[in-house]
């Protein structure tokens, strides 16, 4: 068994443009003739490698905290793609995850520097997937990534964003990126890993 650590370390984890970046400060030290030490934690729920909720863009959608955990736990494919991913290209990436059977269609890590396009999200959510993950930090357009969120999200997709698969081949893994459980939040970092048996 091989155990693939796919997760940003967070305080120093890239920043989509425009949000807080993580801080980490040491409230307590032993260093500093404290009995312990205790880290106070500053981030936004999209800093690293982290999930997007649909009420991060849908006004009466779910949080976080209500996302079912078999969407972000189980089997998966990594599957290599560059460019805007359109529905022609999403229908070869699913065509290739289905060959790694065990249900690792379900969930699939694109590798590489691909943006899912509108034509290719919606021909993901008629196939019924639970998760798209990629190594963006945006699963969209980084410039325009709203109508590809809403897309995804109106469906229930899991968003898994900003995983680090480069020095993983293509395959079937098994994944774990359940989200940190905060209540109402549009999002959470999540440690997420792949297992390969």
């Amino acid at each position: 068994m091989k155990i693939y650590d796919i997760s940003q370390e967070l305080i120093t984890s890239r920043v989509y443009e425009g949000d807080p970046r993580p801080k980490a400060e040491k409230i307590r030290s032993i260093e500093r003739g404290d009995e312990y030490n205790l880290t106070a934690l500053s981030f936004c729920a999209h800093n690293g490698t982290h999930i997007d909720a649909p009420s991060h863009f849908l006004r009466e959608g779910a949080s976080v905290d209500s996302i079912p955990l078999y969407k972000t736990v189980g089997y998966a494919s990594v599957v290599s793609a560059d460019g805007e991913i359109s529905s022609e290209e999403a229908m070869e990436i699913l065509a290739l995850a289905r060959k790694h059977g065990s249900d690792a269609e379900k969930r699939i890590l694109i590798k590489g520097s691909a943006t899912l396009t509108e034509s290719g999200a919606e021909y993901f959510t008629e196939q019924g997937i639970y998760l798209i993950a990629t190594e963006s930090q945006s699963v969209g357009p980084e410039l325009a990534p709203m109508a590809v969120h809403k897309i995804l999200l109106e469906k229930e997709v899991v968003l898994l964003e900003g995983v680090r698969i480069s020095g993983v081949e293509d395959g079937c893994y098994f994944l774990s990126a359940a989200p940190i459980s905060i209540a109402g939040a549009d999002g959470a970092p999540c440690r997420a890993i792949l297992i390969e048996f």
